[in-house]
């Protein structure tokens, strides 16, 4: 049931309770007493810290990775790797060629860490499903993987050079495309495309550059019976109408926005939503009582479409 709950909320339906999903990431590394590098690169690791951590957090819902380097590395980005922290991207190829000029390629399942992931997800799901437990596949939204490509550049030619950032991030939303296939091959019921920078750009912008580099994903997700989902993150209200109409079943934000305004926007169009636990000021700084800050989420959300989650 739990399982089913979670979907139905992504989905924008009515539950019996908020269902939970923790954004473990490389908290899960923590939890076993591992460094997050040696985990991200060990698919028996990596299966170990996603289940222990869907057992210790009563997890309804848990990602297989948080990690938006895993695209990048797939079509030749170089990583630097960090013992508590996701790898970093240090190169950027499309810095001042396109794509095509770069001569990148489509990732297939033998690219950068796929095969890891394949793996841990054949380890890892039969132990989630027991536990009903869903497993998701997060991969990195186009304008977040076009400034893993071309660097901070992409965010002034979206408006200098639009036909350079055009050829970036349609690219970038092709290999989404093709993350969405192999997440949905691995068994993952939810696949969210996680575009953390989208809230940088203005409304227009967004529908210009990102609303149609996101389609064919969606697409993918659908046609494999998937439940799809928009993760934002910053102060994205600009972008928030934009991001229900974008087409996924539900979305997802961060603590920097109102819960009550998110809540009625989402019911208004009829999709699912999900946070709003302050990650920063509650459960890393402790400014605020983590159970308080809880409390007046779950109060917010409510039972129609929502997951509660960390923002």
């Amino acid at each position: 049931m739990a399982k089913q709950m979670l979907i139905d909320a992504y989905r924008g339906k009515r539950t019996a309770k908020p269902p939970w999903v923790p954004y473990a990431g490389v908290h899960c590394a923590f939890l076993i007493n591992e460094p997050a590098d040696k985990m991200l690169q060990d698919p028996e690791l990596l299966a170990k810290g996603v289940v222990n951590a869907a057992k210790r957090y009563n997890a309804d819902g848990i990602p297989l990775v948080f990690d938006l380097s895993v695209e990048a590395n797939s079509i030749g980005c170089d990583l630097k790797w960090w013992p508590d922290n996701v790898p970093s991207v240090t190169n950027h190829p499309c810095s001042d060629k396109t794509p095509q000029d770069a001569g990148l390629q489509m990732p297939t399942k033998d690219s950068g860490r796929w095969p890891v992931l394949y793996e841990a997800a054949r380890i890892a799901k039969p132990q989630l499903d027991e536990l009903d437990c869903v497993l998701m596949g997060l991969f990195c939204g186009p304008l977040t993987l076009a400034s893993h490509l071309a660097g901070v550049r992409i965010f002034t030619d979206v408006y200098k050079h639009p036909d350079f950032a055009a050829d970036v991030i349609k690219f970038a939303g092709e290999v989404g495309a093709r993350a969405a296939e192999f997440y949905a091959e691995m068994g993952c019921e939810i696949i969210a495309i996680v575009d953390p920078v989208a809230s940088q750009i203005k409304s227009e912008t967004f529908q210009q550059f990102v609303t149609p580099n996101v389609q064919s994903a969606i697409q993918v997700i659908h046609d494999a019976g998937a439940t799809s989902s928009f993760f934002i993150c910053g102060d994205c209200t600009k972008v928030m109408e934009d991001v229900c109409k974008i087409g996924t079943h539900g979305f997802a934000i961060d603590e920097q926005l109102n819960m009550l305004f998110v809540r009625d926007l989402a019911r208004k169009h009829g999709v699912g939503f999900g946070g709003n636990l302050k990650l920063t000021l509650a459960l890393s700084l402790g400014l605020l009582s983590p159970r308080e800050d809880a409390i007046v989420s779950l109060a917010a959300g409510g039972q129609e479409g929502y997951t509660f989650a960390p923002g």
